[in-house]
């Protein structure tokens, strides 16, 4: 009888040990779930990065050059907005020296750009904007890749990548200590001056424009030889276009059937759990399956530039940005 009760007692305190877990594990999962509709949410995270390219320092092009800060600023900006789904929901405080790594301290203030961005980073997506970026702003003639490293307070996010909600919940207790960076501020009122710097005025021409061939589309005054869309078009569509993805959706169902009505609505619930990349993957991938050899480039450029999204546009068709 005696070892009867032992054995229910221990079964007992495994049990109640069992269940104060859950509960942990429960208020953790909450709190990676809350929303803005049910209450502010807020958390800091510290993105490393050094460049593995030779002759490429992120942190000298930072630290020595007026004209590298900006670039280099410029290259975090956007794929900071490529990752976390577009310029909302959280803002750069501080890009300072980690030697050898370039530490850039992000506040995240939207739970959903958040677990768009750790998805992103997860994926790999955030190393692919960076290289992207960087080749084209730096004019770089080789591919640049880069190392990454991110963490939470002392807790290094690599290694965790797998369980969402715990990266989630060191990120929300991670709070920031400081408000913005002066520098920040002066490169952000940088970054917005150029973006609204008018175009230069072009002479006027007195001979007529040479007509655009019909295996072509015109783009920023450009021509481009059309095509089929690719695997490779549909992954920078894909990685880049975040929460724009129904706009862009909307956009090319102006012209295609399958997307018309309540398509684009039935994408999103069908795809929500997969996330905004999966989302906007299958979007693109269903319009190719509809207009089969009509899936042209020129199409998804002209629903891009519909929807403002000019940059991600420059993206697919690899186009040098003005500086």
């Amino acid at each position: 009888m005696g070892g009867q009760e032992v054995i229910t007692v221990s079964v007992g305190v495994i049990l109640q040990k069992e269940a104060l877990l859950n509960n942990i594990y429960q208020s953790f999962k909450r709190m990676a779930d809350k929303t803005v509709d049910r209450g502010p949410w807020t958390g800091c995270a510290v993105m490393f990065l050094q460049s593995l390219c030779p002759g490429v320092n992120l942190l000298s092009l930072y630290k020595d050059r007026e004209q590298g800060k900006f670039i280099v600023f410029k290259v975090i900006k956007l794929t900071l907005t490529d990752s976390a789904g577009g310029l909302g929901g959280y803002e750069i405080l501080k890009v300072h020296d980690a030697d050898p790594f370039l530490g850039v301290e992000v506040k995240f203030e939207d739970v959903a750009a958040c677990q768009q961005f750790l998805e992103s980073y997860s994926s790999g997506a955030v190393r692919q904007s960076l290289s992207q970026h960087a080749c084209r702003l730096l004019a770089l003639s080789q591919e640049f890749t880069v190392e990454t490293q991110l963490k939470a307070s002392t807790h290094i996010l690599d290694l965790y990548l797998d369980k969402l909600e715990l990266c989630l919940q060191h990120i929300h207790l991670s709070q920031p200590e400081r408000l913005r960076d002066e520098e920040i501020d002066h490169l952000e009122q940088q970054l917005q001056t150029q973006a609204l710097r008018p175009a230069p005025q072009s002479t006027p021409v007195t001979q007529e424009e040479s007509p655009v061939p019909s295996n072509s589309f015109k783009f920023q005054n450009k021509v481009f030889e059309d095509r089929m869309l690719t695997a490779t078009d549909v992954q920078s569509f894909s990685n880049g276009v975040g929460r724009q993805w129904k706009h862009v959706g909307r956009a090319l169902g102006k012209s295609c059937r399958a997307l018309k009505g309540p398509a684009i609505d039935n994408l999103a619930y069908e795809y929500e759990r997969e996330g905004l990349y999966e989302q906007a993957y299958q979007l693109l991938s269903r319009f190719i399956q509809a207009e089969g050899r009509a899936a042209k480039l020129s199409r998804l450029v002209k629903a891009l530039e519909d929807c403002k999204l000019t940059s991600l546009a420059e993206n697919i068709l690899d186009i040098q940005p003005r500086e």
